[in-house]
């Protein structure tokens, strides 16, 4: 899929993405006492995503995960809701596992609209979003992840007197660990969206 940038998303050096991919944004883990450290700039961020990709016309998929009985995700209660609605025409996947690929339409969703680079975003950085960009960029995907676009927990404390790690570092530890074939921005405002057939 090609296509110009928008003017909500204006012209970017390099990859521009043909999708934005959410991963569990979901308002267990963004907002209330149980959120994420950074909550609030991570708002903003995945916010911003959302509406360039919005103004682009290109396909926007959340990955919403089914937490097991009790978990702050349990499906139906209100931590498991998606921090950002939907829109028409957007699409939901549910997951039961941190890789939004395994047990899921995913893959199907994105070369059905023949899809090539997303940008992806969301938490947590070392588990559900890693996992699925590992995958993506295994299926031949290029994925292009901001640093301000995704999140976690702190760390603590563990054995061999391992000190705790702030989330921030564990965090650019999972980007990291992601390689070289990941796409990496300083920030969200660095990531360009193609024209999609809905903005046309």
């Amino acid at each position: 899929m090609t296509g110009v940038a928008s003017e909500a998303s204006p012209a970017i050096e390099g990859d521009v993405a043909d999708a934005l991919v959410v991963v569990d944004v979901q308002r267990a883990f963004i907002c209330g006492p149980e959120a994420v450290p950074g909550h609030v700039d991570l708002q903003r961020a995945v916010g911003l995503l959302l509406k360039r990709a919005r103004a682009a016309g290109v396909p926007v998929i959340f990955l919403q995960n089914d937490g097991p009985e009790g978990a702050s995700d349990e499906p139906e209660t209100d931590g498991w809701q998606l921090f950002f609605p939907a829109e028409e025409r957007e699409t939901v996947v549910r997951k039961l596992k941190d890789d939004g690929f395994d047990g899921t339409n995913l893959e199907d969703l994105l070369r059905e609209r023949e899809i090539e680079t997303i940008a992806i975003c969301g938490m947590l950085s070392e588990m559900c979003l890693a996992a699925t960009a590992r995958t993506a960029m295994a299926k031949g995907f290029t994925v292009i992840l901001a640093n301000d676009a995704h999140a976690t927990y702190d760390v603590p404390p563990g054995p061999g007197r391992s000190p705790m790690v702030p989330a921030r570092l564990a965090a650019r530890a999972a980007e990291w660990s992601l390689g070289d074939e990941i796409v990496l921005r300083d920030g969200v405002e660095e990531i360009g969206f193609a024209t999609g057939p809905s903005s046309r």
